[in-house]
């Protein structure tokens, strides 16, 4: 029986004032660079990541963003760190949420799709119209449509607190299901882009009176300007 509470217009209803929330991806690791899949597996920004981090604070200034939340893994830390000195957030206005953290890859982790059509070549023909409910070890749908809508619980609390627009720091594979839990769907297909640093809005206006809030997706996949080069996202 579904138990989670649907991150729709009636979630975001009581709000106090029109929010962003800005959704963000990671920059590049050497693994992205290697179209190697990661998880929950360590990899640091490369310096192509960092110079996309750069660009992401660039673009998100004059946002409004009172808080930035990230997963626990380095690279979304790291991300998030760039941004936030530049926004001037820091103390308790950067926040580690494991709930952001990645889905686990399971044993496609570390590997590059090379690879992995060489070892389990059953699991990545059913992956290319599956995604990752057709890997045996990987997290499951179910329990990625459950950790996002508790990470939306964790954004919309952050917003009421600050009083303003709040950012996040996840992973391409956590991003999907963000996306995807606030039209309450619980398959992987249809996929989204997801690049390095990619900016995905969601605009919440507080009708009032316990009415439905007002909800538009403003931008996704929104990949900011500048000099940092760009790796072909897995998704």
């Amino acid at each position: 029986m579904e138990t989670e509470t649907p991150i729709d217009q009636a979630f975001f209803s009581d709000l106090e004032r029109p929010t962003s929330f800005y959704i963000l991806r990671h920059g590049e690791t050497v693994a992205n660079a290697q179209s190697r899949i990661q998880g929950r597996s360590e990899y640091p920004l490369n310096a192509n990541g960092r110079a996309q981090a750069a660009d992401l604070a660039r673009h998100l200034e004059g946002s409004g963003v009172r808080r930035l939340l990230h997963s626990p893994l380095s690279r979304a830390r790291e991300t998030a760190a760039i941004v936030a000195a530049a926004l001037g957030l820091d103390g308790p206005e950067l926040i580690a949420e494991p709930a952001l953290v990645e889905l686990d890859t399971g044993r496609f982790s570390g590997l590059t799709f090379a690879e992995i059509g060489e070892r389990y070549p059953e699991e990545y023909e059913a992956f290319g119209y599956r995604s990752w409910e057709a890997v045996p070890d990987a997290e499951r749908a179910e329990a990625l449509y459950s950790r996002a809508a508790l990470a939306w619980s964790r954004l919309k609390a952050e917003a009421k607190a600050s009083g303003g627009n709040v950012a996040a720091v996840s992973h391409g594979g956590m991003i999907q299901w963000l996306v995807r839990v606030t039209f309450g769907c619980r398959g992987w297909m249809p996929l989204l882009s997801t690049g390095n640093c990619g900016v995905f809005e969601l605009f919440a206006d507080p009708v009032g009176g316990g009415r439905p809030a007002y909800l538009q997706w403003k931008e996704l996949n929104r990949l900011p300007a500048g000099s940092a080069l760009r790796t072909p996202p897995v998704f």
